[in-house]
């Protein structure tokens, strides 16, 4: 099989197909990136610890501070103490919800960050949108090229 026909078929499962979590799962957030595939996640009563990615996500998918996945606990291992299951996207999360399956230390954090999307998408205030300083703003050239008409 290709890479691409791997990474295809990785995406789509992690995307499309999704089941709930089992009894020996856990819904974790990831917390910061520790290098060779390795990603500190803090449980939703608190306690952090490491997990590593499979190799089969791996250059595949990617997952940022503030994601939630599914774990699976390992024995082997000091540090490590589980390994990535599932990467969970929005639609996902909606649907462990509507199981009532979602940690409750996770609640708050969930709904203060639906708070902050919605304020963001319905703010008409560009401030905080990338300025690139490499081209002239359009509306300044428009504004000049009209007061060289008059």
């Amino acid at each position: 099989m290709s890479s691409a026909t791997k990474r295809k078929h990785v995406t789509r499962g992690v995307v499309e197909n999704f089941d709930l979590p089992k009894d020996d799962e856990l819904v974790v957030k990831v917390v910061a990136g520790r290098g060779n595939n390795l990603h500190e996640v803090r449980e939703h009563t608190g306690q952090a610890f490491l997990v590593s990615m499979p190799p089969k996500f791996r250059k595949n998918v990617w997952i940022k501070r503030g994601d939630f996945v599914v774990v699976k606990p390992i024995e082997e291992g000091d540090k490590v103490k589980a390994e990535i299951v599932t990467i969970l996207y929005k639609e996902q999360i909606k649907h462990i919800k509507e199981q009532q399956l979602w940690p409750e230390g996770f609640q708050q954090e969930v709904v203060e960050e639906a708070a902050r999307e919605v304020n963001s998408e319905d703010s008409e205030d560009e401030s905080d949108i990338f300025q690139n300083t490499n081209r002239p703003i359009q509306e300044e050239e428009s504004e000049t090229s009209e007061s060289e008409e008059d």
